[in-house]
């Protein structure tokens, strides 16, 4: 038996296959990416099955939608794979929990209109993770679907970190702090744990990518991070703003902006493509050469900086920091940098191990000397997705089979 994780976005749609065996949940044997499923995209569908890589276009039938054929094309993959195992369950990566779902929950109809009422605190990914649902038990209808939350894990931080400083009858109505990047920072850690004593102590977390974040943990549990009320909140990323005065946008709202041009802006004109007027894509900057290209790798490597040392303020201290996600597991100039920056901490990075980390597993880059640990570690959200899932479906037969012990 497997489970399916799934990652339902507005233009792609990833999934991973993860084996159980002894009731433990294994590494993909199938993960695959389908691209270009926005309206006018070439739809796409890369794939690895137990090592090997293939890559096929997407056929979009006449009245069908391209999500649709993707979703006809992952089950008629994993029906074809020659000894894939069944799949038990679907595991799917929710964004926004709201304070509500702090762990992952059996999705039901009335789970789902709940959902639906945090769209607009993530209006990026919570609609599409929650059509991937739909269309999911729809087509798997025989199949548990499980919503697996980003915010689940900063459940834990404290009220001085997750509280505005507004009014208590805001945050009644659930206007806080939450946090996201969840699922990615639970892997980290549980690495980090597996790794080296020091992941059970003072870490920072930086999941770098086209969305990004950081999280600082003490004894595996997070106490403060860098998200917030929404996934706009924090560092500068991809095409999102990261933290801002909310005087621009009274500023904006008095020169007649609507709430549309400003979330269009907050949301998908910001960050390394609004300060570069190039692109969204660090690879592509850093190939650019330009001034302005320049400039936005300059000020996303000073957010990062500059929120470290908030969060290390946070912890008291630092035993670990750990690199992730598309940017922090292959930019080496980024981690060097940054290093570099923090230094002060008595952080030493060795050269040759940082340019040797662009690997797919958990890999340390701190000198011998260095008074803090630096880890690169590849995120996998699919396999903690997998994991919840099948934690959630243990406990659901346990009492079955304690209620069948008793009568027997």
């Amino acid at each position: 038996m497997a489970i399916l994780a799934v990652n339902a976005g507005s233009s792609s749609l990833k999934f991973s296959l993860h084996p159980l065996q002894d009731g433990q949940v294994q590494p993909f044997v199938l993960s695959g990416n389908i691209q270009g499923l926005e309206p006018q995209g070439s739809p796409c569908m890369d794939w690895t099955y137990r090592g090997k890589k293939h890559s096929e276009p997407l056929a979009v039938s006449a009245g069908s939608s391209s999500f649709e054929a993707a979703l006809h094309n992952v089950r008629a993959l994993v029906n074809r794979l020659e000894a894939a195992p069944d799949i038990e369950a679907i595991a799917h990566r929710v964004v926004h929990g709201g304070g509500v779902f702090t762990q992952s929950v059996l999705v039901t109809d009335e789970v789902l209109q709940r959902l639906a009422s945090f769209n607009s605190l993530a209006p990026l990914h919570q609609p599409h993770n929650l059509e991937g649902i739909r269309q999911f038990r729809a087509a798997f209808a025989h199949l548990p679907q499980i919503a697996c939350f980003d915010t689940a894990f900063h459940a834990s931080m404290p009220e001085v970190d997750f509280a505005f400083a507004l009014p208590q009858s805001l945050q009644a109505q659930g206007v806080r702090r939450y946090g996201f990047h969840g699922l990615s920072y639970q892997y980290i850690m549980s690495v980090l744990q597996e790794q080296t004593l020091r992941g059970r102590g003072r870490v920072v977390m930086a999941h770098l990518g086209n969305g990004a974040s950081l999280c600082a943990a003490l004894a595996g549990s997070s106490v403060a991070t860098t998200m917030g009320f929404s996934a706009l909140d924090g560092l500068m990323m991809g095409t999102r703003s990261g933290a801002l005065d909310a005087g621009v946008l009274l500023y904006l709202m008095e020169q007649g902006w609507t709430h549309a041009q400003m979330e269009k802006l907050l949301y998908k004109q910001s960050g390394l493509l609004g300060v570069s007027g190039i692109s969204a894509d660090m690879r592509k900057l850093r190939a650019d050469g330009s001034e302005n290209a320049q400039r936005a790798i300059n000020q996303f490597t000073h957010r990062v900086i500059r929120e470290t040392g908030a969060l290390v303020a946070c912890l008291g201290g630092l035993d670990v920091l750990a690199f992730s996600g598309g940017i922090g597991e292959n930019d080496v100039e980024l981690r060097a940098h940054v290093c570099e920056r923090l230094s002060w901490l008595g952080i030493r990075m060795d050269a040759q191990r940082n340019q040797e980390a662009t690997g797919k597993h958990a890999y340390a880059i701190h000198a011998p000397d260095s008074s803090v640990e630096v880890w690169v570690i590849p995120t996998d959200e699919g396999r903690v997705a997998a994991r919840e899932a099948a934690a959630l479906l243990e406990q659901q037969r346990t009492p079955l089979v304690a209620a069948g012990s008793a009568l027997a």
